[in-house]
């Protein structure tokens, strides 16, 4: 099991004594003392599966070993995320070719957040496509969440709160993906704690987003967010020929999205349903170990 350990954390605290004039003597008793503290943390979030796929819940910390540049690593600290805060950022593209498939992100998705939070668990909803709108804040409430639902227009205008900190205006826009990422990671979930995830329903698409795909990457990064897209796609919206790149990173930006921050690309076709695949995304967040 490899497993990538995504934020060190290394804290440097220093008091000193405000500048005085020459001290006399013994005068130096009544300074403050110098205090420095050093703090190298490691925070790993994992799941485990066993070779069907199947995840394994029930897993103690000496089942585990980690490893730094070769050398094991002690494990100070362990826990079963079962019953820890999840806050979840639900990006849905409404760009032109996503419009036959929004009805059913909707009542998908709508009953993904009936199901999976809990009373300590929040979640946000944020639209992509010509703009990256925010359509409901932080909350709680299912029946909230289903209301901004009920907002997704395909390729709409400004619309819901109010739309992201990205300037779009200005420039001929398609999928503005990246903004969208960054803008769940750095302006909603980097002053958050617990466990923080983003789940993206795009084809992977971008095209015309003023940030690029690593700094995306990178946002998610330093907030400590998992990135977890599902490759949903109407072939319909291509001739029929299936998906056709346009100058984003298609599935490639989507591995890369999910790969980097610890999570996982779930394709939806014919066999697996939206429905399952929220269904499985469920199961995965709520059997997660953490390990410090």
């Amino acid at each position: 099991m490899r497993i990538l350990a995504v934020l060190t954390l290394g804290a440097s605290l220093l008091a000193q004594a405000p500048p005085q004039k020459q001290p006399q003597k013994g005068a130096e008793e009544d300074l403050p003392p110098t205090i420095k503290v050093d703090v190298d943390v490691v925070n790993v979030l994992a799941s485990v599966r066993d070779k069907r796929g199947v995840l394994v819940p029930n897993l103690e910390k000496q089942d585990f070993t980690i490893i730094e540049d070769g050398k094991p690593q002690p494990i100070k600290y362990f826990t079963k995320e079962t019953d820890l805060s999840l806050t979840i950022g639900l990006l849905v593209d409404v760009s032109g070719s996503q419009r036959n498939l929004i009805e059913i992100e909707r009542s998908a998705a709508s009953q993904f957040f009936a199901q999976v939070l809990r009373k300590k668990d929040e979640a946000f909803l944020i639209s992509f496509g010509e703009e990256a709108e925010l359509l409901q804040d932080y909350t709680n409430s299912p029946r909230l969440l289903t209301q901004g639902l009920s907002q997704l227009r395909p390729s709409s205008g400004v619309q819901g709160l109010h739309p992201g900190p990205v300037p779009t205006i200005g420039q001929p826009r398609g999928t503005v993906l990246y903004d969208a990422v960054y803008l769940a990671a750095n302006e909603k979930l980097k002053t958050e704690v617990g466990r923080k995830a983003v789940v993206v329903i795009t084809d992977g698409v971008d095209q015309g987003s003023r940030l690029k795909l690593e700094q995306a990457v990178e946002a998610a990064q330093k907030s400590d967010a998992v990135i977890y897209c599902i490759d949903y796609s109407d072939p319909g919206a291509y001739g029929g020929f299936g998906m056709i790149s346009l100058g984003g990173g298609g599935g490639s930006a989507m591995r890369k999205m999910s790969d980097e921050t610890g999570g996982r690309v779930y394709k939806v076709d014919r066999k697996h349903t939206l429905d399952q695949v929220f269904k499985e995304l469920q199961d995965e967040m709520r059997s997660q170990y953490s390990i410090g």
